[in-house]
């Protein structure tokens, strides 16, 4: 498993495809986020 692999995420990272493995829209994160997970402000 590497980059020659369609069926892992890296290698659709270096095919340049989606799929079940990449999503082509990343995930959202709904609801109550913790303060530690927010970004940070310096």
């Amino acid at each position: 498993m590497g980059r020659g692999d369609k069926k892992t995420k890296k290698g659709k990272i270096f095919k340049g495809s989606f799929g079940k493995s990449r999503p082509a829209t990343e995930k959202k994160i709904t609801g109550n986020a913790p303060a530690a997970a927010t970004k940070k402000e310096a």
